[in-house]
This record gives C-alpha cells, sequence and structure tokens, in this order.
C-alpha cells in the first residue's frame, strides 16, 4: 500500500521507496523518508499532501506519494 491510500491523522511506518529514479529517492531521503521511519498525513487536497515526517511537514504531489510505500 502506499501513500495516497492513507487515512489522515493515522501514523504509518515506511517499508520503502519504490521509484527507479535515483533523484526522485534522493530527494525523498533528504526529507526524512525512508525505510523504517513514521509518516503521518496531515491533510490532501486534490493532489496534494501535506505529510508530517519527523519535526517537518512537507507538501508533495501525487506521484511522490505513490513512491512511499507504507
Amino acid at each position: 500500500m502506499n501513500l495516497t491510500h492513507a487515512q489522515l491523522g493515522q501514523e504509518y511506518t515506511i517499508t520503502g521507496i519504490v521509484t527507479d529514479d535515483d533523484e526522485l529517492d534522493s530527494f525523498l531521503f533528504t526529507l526524512g523518508c525512508y525505510s523504517g521511519q513514521s509518516v503521518t498525513v496531515v491533510s490532501q487536497l486534490r493532489d496534494n499532501y501535506v505529510i508530517s515526517v519527523k519535526d517537518g511537514r512537507y507538501s508533495i504531489n501525487r506521484d511522490l506519494a505513490e513512491a512511499i510505500s507504507i
């Protein structure tokens, strides 16, 4: 299951990043999105997701959300 199927406000553990794009993988890693890390979807508006990772909140698009497996 990926982040687009997550319920708002529920904490999930990232099981992996599913992408063939090394640049995308590196970008998500800089946000703190890697296996074993907790993530929460704070809100979702159209194809944009506000996620909480560690001590930060980030807005990501649907493509990034689909790459994050939970």
